[in-house]
């Protein structure tokens, strides 16, 4: 058993890297990286690298000070530092292990301020339900206004959303919704037999509950806000980094957001920090706006590694902070101070 546990747990980390630099070796296979040491040197402005960080980092701490607003309809108040703190530490997790990072967070607050898991996990649960909405949202106007560059991308790509529905017929429908159905049912069976039942319901409890915190946010205006924020945040993270090189300073805010929607939607792919299929989306749509193969790879190599960079160090001053941090056995009623 705690050999299949091992192996399950290398197949977890292992898995994601392989893919991930399966990507990256077929992209860079034969690539200039002594042309890309010039560029580094002397090709690019690394000014405007330097004023993309506050927003990355603003962003972040906005999505802790979000979480910590959604937190407090179902009791449960950490403060505000250790929120931000365990935001900063779980994007750096999830550079080992994909995803790991929504566990993370919930366990720091867990440990040094009593949150109730299952809770946390169901207001992270919701944050994701409404950062995918928003993504939705901007992917839908972004169809509208640049149908075009889109279209050529899904045909570079080779990706038809027609092609896959047309493999599925009405009966083909209806067979696989009745699947859906009978797995439902009998993993709810299987569950009632199992000893655990009772604790796995009273988790799923816990992550409904914290879903369920939306309404009673208390100050929504607030929340829009800062969720508008925490993504306009991540677009002037990225937006300004085109300014960093000539061939893409005068592309403009619209290929900017094009690009940005399209990263944000390849980072889904679990590859750590979406490397590799980050960079193909992006790389793509550079070049459909005109930018040259090599160029494309350049930036989308420098900008993603110092921008990895920026979330280990970030990472990296979470955890030295959390250390000197006081534990609290259990969050207390009244609402705490930062």
């Amino acid at each position: 058993m705690e050999a299949r546990r091992i192996a399950n747990t290398c197949i977890k980390v292992m898995m994601p890297l392989l893919l991930g630099g399966a990507i990256l070796y077929w992209m860079y296979r034969g690539f200039d990286f002594e042309g890309m040491k010039d560029v580094l040197l002397h090709g690019m402005d690394w000014t405007w690298m330097a004023l993309s960080f506050p927003f990355g980092i603003l962003a972040q701490m906005l999505r802790g000070w979000r979480w910590r607003q959604t937190l407090e309809p179902v009791g449960e108040r950490p403060r505000a530092s250790v929120s931000v703190y365990s935001i900063f530490l779980s994007y750096a997790a999830s550079l080992v292990v994909p995803r790991i990072g929504e566990f993370t967070r919930c366990g720091v607050l867990r440990r040094y301020d009593g949150v109730s898991f299952p809770k946390a996990l169901g207001t992270v649960v919701a944050e994701r339900a409404i950062d995918s909405l928003v993504v939705l949202v901007v992917t839908g106007v972004m169809l509208l206004c640049q149908m075009r560059v889109f279209t050529t991308f899904f045909s570079e790509t080779g990706t038809s959303l027609d092609s896959l529905l047309a493999r599925f017929s009405a009966a083909g429908y209806a067979v696989t919704a009745a699947c859906a159905v009978a797995v439902l049912l009998l993993a709810h069976v299987l569950l009632k037999k199992l000893a655990i039942y009772n604790k796995v319901k009273a988790t799923l409890g816990g992550i409904w509950q914290g879903v369920m915190s939306l309404r009673g946010v208390r100050n929504a205006p607030l929340f829009l806000l800062s969720t508008v924020g925490i993504w306009a945040c991540y677009f002037m993270h990225y937006y300004l980094t085109f300014f960093c090189f000539g061939f893409t300073a005068g592309l403009g805010a619209a290929c900017a957001l094009v690009t940005f929607v399209v990263g944000s939607i390849a980072v889904v792919v679990p590859t750590p920090n979406g490397a590799g299929p980050w960079h193909f989306a992006v790389k793509t749509m550079l070049m459909l706006y005109g930018v040259a193969e090599e160029q494309a790879l350049f930036f989308v190599l420098i900008v993603h590694s110092v921008q990895t960079l920026l979330v280990i160090l970030l990472g990296v001053w979470a955890w030295g902070a959390l250390a000197f941090t006081s534990r609290r056995a259990q969050a207390p009623a009244a609402v705490a101070t930062a």
